[in-house]
C-alpha cells in the first residue's frame, strides 16, 4: 500500500513550512484544512478531505502566540477525532509550559501536566515531541510518548566547525547531562556554569565556572533560549574564566523579549538553533544559524506509521 493511502498530515498556523519540508521528505502532500479566527477570536477548524479510519498527524509547535497555537491544536484533534480519524498523532517540535513541571514554590500549578491532560483529553493517541525541558514530562502523558532529539544534527553541524580544542559547557546543572552527551560526540571536555535563579521573571545570575576552559573555545548548550538572559550571563562567566571564544547551541530559539539584540550585543560568535519553531525573525541575524529538523521528524512520522522502532533511529 503506499505511503500516502491513510497517512495525513495535517498542520496548524504556526509552522506550515516545517510541515511543508516534512511532507516533502516524505514525498506526500499536505492535507487540506482550514483553520481561523471568527471577528470574536473564536478558532475555526475544518478539514477539506476525508480522513475516516487514516493516520492523522497534525504538526503544531507550541510557539507565539503560544496559547493561541495550543488552542488550535486542541481543536484540530477534536475536529479530527469527531471525523472519526483511524489515530491521532500530535506532533509538537517545542512542547511549551516545560518549565513549569513541578511545584517549586507554593500555590503554583503544574502547567506541563495540564498540557498533557488536555491533548490527551481532546483525543490525541500519540505524542511525537523534541527535546522536552524535562524528562519526567513523558511520565504525565497516559498514552505513548516519542521524545526526539537534535544532539545528533547539532553535534554534526559543531563537528563541521573543526575546533582546535573545544569544551561544551552546560549553561546550568539540570542540563549537565546532555551537554555530557554532547562532549562526548564531540570529543571534548564538559564544562557547567552554576547559577542562581533570582525571580519568576527569566532572571538568573551566574555564580561560578565548574571546570576548565582556559584557552578553549566554548560551546555554551541549553535546551531553550528564551530571552538569552541566562545564556548571556553564562558566556560572560566562562569569558572571564579564560575562555578563547564562544559559541552557542539550543534546540529551541524560542528569543523573546530582548534576546536578539542581547545576543547580537554578546561575545558570541555564532547562535546555533533548530526549526522547531520559526526562525524567520531571526535567521537574518548574522550571528544566527538554523539546522532543520524536518527530515528527523519526517522519518519518526515515517517508523511510527510502519511500526517500526523510533528510538533506533538514535543507535551508535
Amino acid at each position: 500500500m503506499p505511503l500516502d493511502d491513510q497517512l495525513k498530515i495535517f498542520t496548524g498556523n504556526r509552522h506550515p513550512e516545517l510541515a511543508k519540508s516534512v511532507c516533502d521528505y516524505l514525498q506526500i502532500p499536505l492535507g487540506l484544512s482550514e483553520v481561523s479566527k471568527f471577528s470574536n477570536e473564536n478558532t475555526f477548524v475544518q478539514y477539506h478531505e476525508n480522513i475516516r479510519r487514516q493516520n492523522v498527524f497534525i504538526i503544531q509547535p507550541c510557539s507565539p502566540n503560544v496559547n493561541d497555537s495550543i488552542m488550535e491544536l486542541l481543536i484540530m484533534i477534536d475536529a479530527a477525532k469527531r471525523a472519526s480519524a483511524g489515530t491521532i498523532t500530535a506532533v509538537i517540535p517545542y512542547y511549551a509550559y516545560g518549565r513549569t513541571d513541578k511545584k517549586d514554590q507554593p500555590r503554583v500549578p503544574i502547567t506541563a501536566r495540564l498540557i498533557a491532560d488536555l491533548l490527551t483529553v481532546a483525543g490525541a493517541d500519540r505524542l511525537l515531541t523534541m527535546d522536552l525541558h524535562a524528562g519526567q514530562i513523558q511520565g504525565f502523558f497516559n498514552i505513548p510518548v516519542d521524545e526526539l532529539t537534535a544532539l545528533p544534527l547539532q553535534a554534526e553541524y559543531l563537528k563541521s566547525k573543526s575546533f582546535d580544542y573545544p569544551v561544551v559547557v552546560a549553561v546550568d546543572v539540570g542540563i549537565s547531562k546532555r551537554a555530557r552527551d554532547l562532549a562526548s560526540r564531540l570529543g571534548a571536555p564538559l564544562a557547567i556554569v552554576e547559577k542562581r535563579r533570582t525571580g519568576n521573571h527569566d532572571g538568573s545570575e551566574a555564580l561560578n565556572v565548574i571546570g576548565d576552559v582556559a584557552g578553549l573555545t566554548a560551546i555554551m548548550f541549553d535546551d531553550e533560549t528564551d530571552t538569552a538572559g541566562s545564556l548571556i550571563s553564562a558566556a560572560e562567566a566562562v569569558m572571564q574564566a579564560g575562555a578563547r571564544e564562544v559559541y552557542a547551541c539550543s534546540t529551541h530559539g524560542i528569543f523573546s523579549g530582548k534576546a536578539n539584540d542581547r545576543i547580537l550585543n554578546s561575545s558570541i560568535v555564532e547562535m546555533i538553533v533548530t526549526d522547531t519553531v520559526p526562525q524567520a525573525e531571526t535567521t537574518g541575524l548574522e550571528k544566527v544559524s538554523v539546522i532543520t529538523i524536518a527530515p528527523l521528524f519526517g522519518e519518526a512520522i515515517n517508523r511510527i506509521y510502519t511500526g517500526q522502532s523510533v528510538g533506533a533511529m538514535f543507535d551508535g
